[in-house]
């Protein structure tokens, strides 16, 4: 223990100060006893520490700051020096006092360290402060044995009528154009320990009033009072140059006392200004995982690139927009839509909209066309899928191809996609299908079935039977899908979906079901991307380099090495990517790739009904044990999931779309489903019970009863 004696010699006792301020003590081997706070030695951190140096500074500046005096670090031993500072201070003992700590390494523009050292409050008597101080100075000392730079900051205790703590930026909204105030009554001490919640209040620049949570709270600061804190931050911020997070109080008297100033060390990442709102839940049924850079060339480029003509052909989207934003991007590897783009959110301005005339103007051109190609489109779509079906007959064996006839195919099927994608938006968006119309997961659940009943291994059945492979997600390496995993688990026939299988011979077997045009188009897609996945791997044995190795490459690359040019030199040094969280429902990328969160009003009032019906039952996320009612809350309609379908009650997503695989597949079998449920599986945990309304999209906890 550091003993105030230790660091001021024994006897520290009696003398006569004149008690009109503090003054400083003798100067010892080591420095002063006491810097009082206005005096220009007190501006030195690495004297007097951080959190007082910064109150000296305020004070220069003329902010309301409490008079005091600190024990600098490298105080010498000046008993008597210390006592008529503290005699002074606290008027003879009469006034109680506030000992607090000030170390260079807390309160920095890197580290506030807030709450790591002690303080002392309503501290009365010479005794009870030789001991505050002690408390003060053993608190350097960390659990780690390393013991940090301490001086002691010693002020007078106000009584406060209310306090708190203001931002000069709102740190949770990443703003800094508002400011955010906590208070409660008394000090501030209760809220920054965390005893006291407070009443919260977002600012304006000058003051004014933006919101206050909770909204039914007792208005603990007047309006004047909020502005004078407006005024308070504005002043901080000019002083240290930069927005502050400061503690302060009001006294009965209502004037205004700054306690600590440091600087904001944790800002929220805040979009920049017209930002996409992106989110995964258009794609998220095709491409579910994150992808490698290879794969998002090979899948999320036509993607894009076939959205992007649909959205042209049907006038949706402003054609210089298109060129130039890309309908589908990936974010740390995962892929996400651009929301606006294709009409899954609302526009934010809608008067604006109405007041404008190019969407209207755009649509109306487009209306001849459309017209026409809605006839045209299932014609289209046969002729598109028998060419694609002719193609993936004639391809020889990958393994006997020339390494250019692999980048030639390679090239071909990235081609294809893009006109596959675009014919599939395009018969999602124009043709009506039946709610009793086939779909390939359907055929694909019946064939896989029927397989495990005539005890066929599933590699054997997806050969037979490549329509099996609308169950799963294309991937270039052999790693299981999480959700994959998860029905495996289950342990029950018909409910999971098969081991990773090798891709289906070539030419295809036939047998091939008929669908309509969109599973048609959608099951072709499939089917490509697994053509690709035999072609890369067939290209990775042929240059030397594992397939996982292969998948860091892009497709530029790749195409070169085929054609006879190096590979990147630095491919050795690549590495897959850190694995990344799944993409919120919407967001907006900011500085660094970091994903900012949206929050749209009206999110817990429920979803979009996709299939019709009304349900009640337990909520199940497809681990553990299955309920006898089963409601599955996903956050995505995963066609991974579609082996879980039979038998459920109903079925909650957070994102996707009635046109999504999966909420077809839930039309065909009848199952009350709903999308859009906000939150849904933070809401609705598994063994809670819900009531499922597949028409109004109404999703709500079922009440106990008596």
């Amino acid at each position: 223990m550091t003993t105030l004696d230790e660091r001021h010699g024994d006897g520290a006792h009696g003398g006569e100060g004149s008690r009109s301020g503090v003054a400083p003590g003798p100067v010892g081997a080591h420095g002063p006893a006491t810097v009082p706070l206005e005096d220009p030695g007190a501006a030195l951190p690495r004297v007097v520490g951080s959190k007082a140096a910064n109150l000296a500074r305020a004070a220069r500046a003329g902010l309301p700051v409490l008079p005091g005096f600190v024990i600098p670090q490298n105080a010498g031993g000046h008993p008597v020096a210390l006592w008529r500072a503290w005699d002074e201070l606290s008027d003879g003992g009469s006034r109680p006092l506030v000992v607090r700590s000030s170390s260079p390494r807390e309160d920095t523009e890197d580290s506030s360290l807030a709450g790591r050292f002690a303080s002392v409050l309503d501290v009365r008597g010479w005794p009870a402060f030789r001991t505050a101080v002690t408390a003060v100075l053993d608190s350097a000392h960390r659990s780690d044995g390393a013991t940090a730079p301490m001086a002691v900051l010693v002020q007078p205790m106000l009584t406060a009528r209310v306090g708190g703590v203001l931002f000069g930026a709102d740190p949770v909204g990443g703003r800094a154009d508002r400011m955010l105030v906590s208070v409660v009554r008394g000090g501030p001490d209760s809220l920054v320990g965390g005893a006291q919640s407070g009443t919260h209040y977002w600012l304006g620049g000058r003051g004014r009033l933006l919101r206050t949570e909770p909204d039914a709270a007792e208005r603990l600061l007047t309006r004047g009072e909020l502005v004078r804190l407006a005024r308070l931050a504005r002043r901080a911020r000019k002083v240290f140059g930069g927005p502050q997070d400061i503690e302060f109080g009001f006294d009965a008297e209502g004037r205004l006392w700054l306690f600590q100033s440091r600087p904001i060390t944790a800002m929220a990442v805040r979009p920049p200004r017209g930002a996409r709102l992106l989110g995964p839940g258009p794609v998220a049924e095709t491409l579910p995982e994150q992808l490698a850079p290879l794969e998002e060339d090979l899948w999320v480029t036509p993607m894009a690139r076939g959205l992007a003509a649909a959205l042209d052909i049907t006038g949706s989207a402003p054609r210089r927009l298109l060129r130039t934003v890309p309908v589908v991007t990936t974010v740390g590897g995962r892929a996400a839509a651009d929301l606006r783009l294709l009409g899954v959110v609302p526009p934010a301005h809608r008067w604006l909209v109405l007041l404008n005339p190019a969407p209207g103007a755009r649509r109306l051109a487009a209306a001849w066309r459309v017209g026409r190609l809605a006839g045209a489109l299932p014609g289209l779509a046969g002729d598109l899928v028998a060419d694609v079906d002719r193609r993936l007959v004639r391809i020889p064996a990958p393994s006997v191809l020339p390494a250019p006839g692999l980048a030639a195919e390679l090239r071909w099927t990235r081609r294809a996609l893009v006109s596959l994608h675009a014919q599939e938006a395009l018969a999602g968006a124009l043709l009506r299908e039946s709610g009793a119309s086939r779909t390939a997961a359907g055929a694909a659940l019946t064939a896989l079935a029927a397989a495990r009943a005539r005890g066929v291994r599933d590699d054997a059945a997806v050969a037979a039977h490549p329509v099996i492979l609308a169950l799963t997600a294309p991937s270039l390496e052999d790693r299981e899908r999480p959700s994959r995993t998860r029905a495996a688990r289950l342990g029950e026939p018909g409910q999971s979906l098969p081991a990773r299988a090798a891709p289906p011979p070539l030419p295809l077997p036939g047998g091939i079901p008929v669908l309509p045009a969109r599973e048609a188009l959608r099951l072709r897609i499939r089917w490509v991307q697994e053509l690709q996945v035999r072609l890369v791997r067939e290209a990775a044995r042929r240059v030397g380099v594992a397939v996982r190795d292969v998948a860091l490459l892009r497709w530029r690359e790749l195409g070169a090495a085929l054609d006879g040019g190096p590979l990147p030199d630095d491919l050795h040094a690549r590495v897959p990517r850190a694995a990344s969280p799944p993409l919120p429902d919407a967001f907006r990328p900011a500085a660094g790739g970091v994903v900012v969160a949206e929050r749209r009003a009206g999110e817990d009032a429920g979803g979009r009904g996709v299939s019709g019906g009304r349900a009640v039952g337990t909520v199940w996320d497809g681990t553990g044990v299955r309920p006898d009612d089963p409601v599955l809350v996903v956050r995505s309609l995963d066609p991974a999931l579609a082996p879980l379908l039979p038998g459920l009650a109903a079925l909650v997503a957070e994102t996707g779309s009635p046109l999504s695989h999966l909420a077809v597949l839930a039309r065909e079998f009848g199952l009350p489903s709903v999308v859009g449920a906000g939150d849904a599986v933070r809401r609705f945990p598994p063994g809670s019970r819900l009531t499922v309304d597949g028409t109004t999209g109404d999703v709500r906890l079922v009440e106990d009863g008596p």
